[in-house]
């Protein structure tokens, strides 16, 4: 009898196993042979344009997204409301050319939320270039001079030749430091900078904050900046204004290429003539200050567990200057294209699976904070709301194109061994890496900040940092459809198996509260 007992035992793990694995060959044969991924990218990506947060690119992404995530058939799906963000804004046109000494085009993109150029018809002016070192030398010389000008501040940046490629993968050196990584818990160290250096810094942080207030005076017709972080046409652009419904920071302001705005400061500091013509239009949008997230669910099937949720996302606004593919129309097709696999294959996960589509993050996380804060927990008292003990974990994407590798711990020692796990089936596809380590400055934050599992994927880094993340070289094209392909089926089965398991995904210890105005992360 303990002889048929056992070996019931061992028929009933062996079917459970074989039950899995069987699932996630369905989830993997979908994914690869049937994968929808970059269709969903294009929609978000040239079939909206970019998604800066409340503006008609994102709202035409979001409303795309809702009914798509309906017809695959999910249930709930919603553009819902997390707050007041602000206005909306957008670039309707942006020409800059340099007409003398010659005629030269300009690689310009204008701030988000910033003015346009007076008046209906082009500009012509010549060029001022501010050298100031403080704010008083800024308003002896140049005050009463600037009104209806082109103008520039003297930059001392300098290109440099580069020697290094700009997209790579990680190797198998970086992935084993990062899997025998060990809990962080110093302190991190403040670098030290000599008293003159600091000295130096205050004084031009000083006078940057003058120029705003200089510029609101002196009404130029156009305000030119440097491109400190790349080169070669690449232009990392983001704002200039502010997104609050009561700015007033109206005048044009545009992004130069380094190159470009280096040339134009040779010529005006030899002592040429430098002229400019340029005609920017900008467009804010007011009538609807809210901040929407995009949700979608797929429900439970157990009596018990259907009431616990596993959620994933990314988020899917953007900056301007290009289309935000790498960042981050790539996470979100990743995640619709999770909840197409587990749908067309036909499983029924035990738990609800639901999807959020933020907005926001690239202002600080809003959408995600404040959809955490009005579901689970504020996090400056660390009230638990009745949701907060539903969720088992929340599963984030958003560091490119590059192919999933592995996961980011987050400081979870307890999930680490159910992750490499998960992994296994997937080590032939280069993901095998569980680290201790956290990656910041995305929205699995938001979650992890009140107590909530929130996990964020490793990736390859490929060109994301040094070509297009915050470019305008960020377009369908830099994405990688077989990366894509193979992270939707390893979330894909992360979700699915954390809707399956019996116990939710572990926990760390409760964070303590913030206090008013803390950020949860």
């Amino acid at each position: 009898m303990r002889k048929q007992i056992l070996l019931a035992g061992i028929f009933c793990i062996c079917s459970n196993w074989l039950f899995a694995q069987s699932d996630v060959d369905k989830i993997r044969k979908e994914g690869l042979q049937n994968s929808k991924v970059m269709d969903m990218a294009f929609h978000l990506t040239d079939g909206s344009g970019p998604r800066l947060t409340n503006s008609p690119g994102f709202l035409r992404a979001a409303n795309w997204a809702k009914d798509e995530l309906t017809k695959m058939g999910m249930v709930n799906a919603t553009l819902e409301p997390w707050g007041d963000f602000g206005q909306g804004w957008e670039q309707n046109r942006c020409y800059v050319a340099m007409t003398a000494p010659y005629y030269t085009p300009i690689v310009a993109i204008p701030r988000a939320w910033t003015g346009s150029t007076p008046g209906k018809k082009m500009i012509s002016s010549e060029v001022i270039l501010i050298k100031a070192k403080d704010s008083a030398e800024l308003y002896q010389n140049y005050a009463g001079k600037l009104k209806d000008k082109i103008v520039m501040v003297y930059s001392r940046d300098t290109l440099k030749p580069s020697f290094t490629a700009d997209g790579d993968r990680l190797t198998d050196e970086q992935l084993d430091k990062m899997a025998n990584a060990k809990p962080d818990t110093a302190r991190r160290q403040q670098q030290n900078f000599s008293p003159e250096v600091m000295a130096a810094r205050r004084q031009q942080q000083a006078l940057t904050r003058q120029m705003d207030g200089f510029y609101k005076a002196e009404k130029p017709a156009l305000v030119l900046s440097i491109n400190g972080r790349g080169n070669d046409g690449t232009l990392f652009v983001q704002n200039g204004g502010s997104y609050s419904k009561d700015s007033t920071k109206y005048y044009a302001w545009v992004m130069l290429s380094s190159d470009d705005y280096l040339r134009i400061q040779r010529l005006a500091e030899a002592g040429e003539k430098v002229e400019m013509e340029a005609d920017v239009k900008t467009k804010f949008y007011n009538s609807d200050i809210k901040g929407y997230n995009v949700v979608a669910e797929i429900p439970g099937t157990d009596p018990v567990l259907k009431n616990e949720i596993v959620m994933l996302g990314g988020h899917l606004d953007s900056w301007h200057g290009a289309t935000g593919a790498t960042d981050n129309a790539a996470g979100c097709s990743v995640m619709m294209e999770v909840m197409r696999i587990i749908k067309a294959t036909g499983l029924q996960p035990k738990r609800t699976i639901r999807i959020a589509l933020w907005s926001g993050e690239e202002q600080g996380l809003l959408g995600s904070r404040a959809y955490v804060k009005n579901h689970f927990a504020d996090p400056a008292d660390m009230v638990l709301k009745p949701e907060h003990e539903k969720v088992s974990a929340y599963y984030n994407l958003d560091n490119g194109s590059g192919k999933i590798r592995g996961i980011y711990l987050q400081g979870n020692a307890a999930a680490g061994p159910i992750f490499a796990k998960w992994l296994e089936p997937f080590n032939d596809l280069g993901a095998k890496t569980v680290t201790i380590n956290n990656t910041g400055g995305t929205d699995h934050q938001a979650f992890d900040g009140v107590g909530i599992p929130g996990f964020q994927f490793i990736q390859d880094p490929l060109e994301y940092d040094t070509r297009t993340h915050h470019t305008n070289m960020d377009t369908y094209d830099h994405l990688v459809p077989d990366d894509l392909k193979q992270a939707a089926i390893i979330v894909a089965a992360f979700v699915y198996n954390t809707a399956q398991r019996d116990e939710k995904i572990p926990r760390k210890e409760l964070p303590k509260p913030r206090g008013n105005g803390g950020r949860n992360f």
